[in-house]
């Protein structure tokens, strides 16, 4: 067992902690339904651009550094959830130790739609970090949440 002689490393690591966990919080609350705008807040967390074209929405959103298959998309009462998550990597292998791993994260983003839409005729894309989510309107009824299968150039 080594002695870390640098007397401020665990202080480092809970201020680290505190980061990642205000970062989920923010990450979980929505505050754009409630005027709140997330620009200015450096959380890591998903930008997204969502367009009306008249019979459809377009919502584009940054997700990158993951795989498709890292990628959770949900819509759910007119919400659509977006959750992205690396596997957790292992933090010491043989002789190495990580000193700062900041690459395994999760992120997460939920935006209410103004409308509701046709959740069988939803389809999604991603390709170079960016996710390109279609969502058809409809008119309001019942609709239940279903997992978006998210299409790559490979799978076309």
């Amino acid at each position: 067992m080594s002695m870390d002689r640098n007397p401020l490393r665990n202080l480092e690591r809970q201020f680290e902690q505190l980061r990642q966990q205000f970062e989920e919080m923010v990450n979980r609350w929505d505050g754009e339904q409630f005027d709140v705008p997330q620009s200015g807040i450096a959380t890591g967390g998903i930008g997204v651009d969502l367009a009306d074209r008249g019979d459809k929405f377009i919502l584009t959103a940054d997700v990158p550094g993951f795989e498709s298959e890292d990628i959770d998309l949900r819509l759910s009462d007119e919400t659509l959830h977006i959750t992205a998550e690396h596997e957790q990597a292992e933090r010491e292998e043989g002789d190495e130790r990580y000193i700062k791993s900041e690459r395994t994260r999760r992120m997460h983003r939920s935006i209410r739609l103004p409308e509701p839409v046709d959740e069988d005729a939803v389809e999604a894309k991603y390709e170079n970090g960016v996710l390109t989510i279609t969502l058809p309107k409809t008119e309001p009824g019942e609709l239940d949440g279903e997992t978006i299968e998210i299409r790559t150039e490979e799978s076309e």
